[in-house]
This record gives structure tokens, C-alpha cells and sequence, in this order.
């Protein structure tokens, strides 16, 4: 047989014997209980299922989004005990007595929008949308931590977060916009 007609598995065959069989996996529910958005809950959880899917499959919570699945893009950021973590990369089983903190979380009374929000609206920080919950959870914690930060700090908190329209310029002004104004309210 010449090389170039050598038999190869097909895609399929090849795929079988590289993934394990999904009843190879053990499955086993966990009851957790954690706090989101303020809210405290239990919930019996899959061993296998991420913070992400929890929060959008389960919990309906779908501000949180989920790009890469494999903790690369940062659409998924969310504050866990207040700081920022890839939600697809976290195990819900992992969360028991912990706070998490998604952009639903940060509408104030009668649904006002965080100072970040605002700011990512004023200075069209946004495109696509698809990235601004993960940059905003990202911002958030910045300013928790530190109120007034420089752009280098504002990049350094948002170099996990892949924005993918190119609204980088517009995010930093946003953010600092957004410092200013919490700073001016007094947090």
C-alpha cells in the first residue's frame, strides 16, 4: 500500500477513542448553599456543572456569559467573595458558603443602573455587548480595592477580558469616568 493511501480512522472513530464515554464520568448532586446577587439559596448541584452554567441554566441568570468555555475570554467574569473569577473554570460544588456577585447584582433600587454602567453607556464602551458583562464584574472589583486607579491599573484589571469589537480606548474612559463619579459619591 502506498503512503499516500494508508487507511486513517475516520473523524469519528478517532474522536471515540480520545473521549471517554459520558457514564464513565461519575455524576453525583451536592447540595450547596451560596449567596448571588444578595440572595441566599441552597440548590442541589451536578458535581460536574460549572459556576456558569449553575447561574444561566439554573438559575436563569443570563447576564453572564459564557465564550470560551475554557476560561480564556473573560465574558464569564464574576465576583466571587468579591473577586473577579472565570465562572466557566469554577465548579458550582466549589462555591458552597460564598458570595457570588453577577452584573444582574449591581442594579440598585428601582433597577438604577451601577455608576459602570452608566459610564459604559456615556462613553460607548460597548459594541457587540457580548464581553461588557465580564469588563464591568472586572471594573467592579478594581474599584472596590482601589478608587481611583490608574490606566495602567484599569488594564491590568481587564487584561483577562477579551473584547473582540476593539473597545478598549473607550472602556478605560468609561472606567475612569466611572471611579471619578464613585468617588465623588462616596463610594
Amino acid at each position: 500500500m502506498k503512503r499516500h493511501e494508508a487507511k486513517r480512522p475516520s473523524r469519528k472513530g478517532r474522536m471515540a477513542q480520545t473521549t471517554a464515554p459520558k457514564e464513565n464520568i461519575p455524576k453525583k448532586d451536592q447540595r450547596v448553599a451560596l449567596t448571588v446577587n444578595g440572595k441566599e439559596m441552597e440548590l442541589d448541584v451536578d458535581s460536574r456543572m460549572t459556576l456558569a452554567e449553575l447561574l444561566r441554566e439554573r438559575l436563569g441568570l443570563m447576564g453572564t456569559k459564557v465564550g470560551c468555555n475554557r476560561g480564556e475570554c473573560g465574558s464569564c467574569t464574576v465576583l466571587l467573595d468579591g473577586q473577579p473569577v472565570y465562572s466557566c473554570t469554577v465548579l458550582a460544588a466549589e462555591t458552597g458558603g460564598k458570595e457570588v456577585l453577577t452584573i444582574e447584582g449591581l442594579f440598585g433600587a428601582g433597577g438604577k443602573l451601577h455608576p459602570l454602567q452608566e459610564a459604559f453607556i456615556e462613553h460607548d464602551a460597548l459594541q457587540c455587548g457580548f464581553c461588557t458583562p465580564g469588563m464591568v464584574m472586572s471594573l467592579k472589583a478594581l474599584l472596590e480595592t482601589k478608587p481611583r486607579p490608574s490606566e495602567e491599573e484599569i488594564r491590568k484589571a481587564i487584561d483577562g477580558n477579551l473584547c473582540r469589537c476593539g473597545c478598549y480606548p473607550n472602556i478605560i474612559r468609561a472606567a475612569v469616568a466611572a471611579a471619578e463619579k464613585m468617588a465623588g459619591q462616596g463610594g
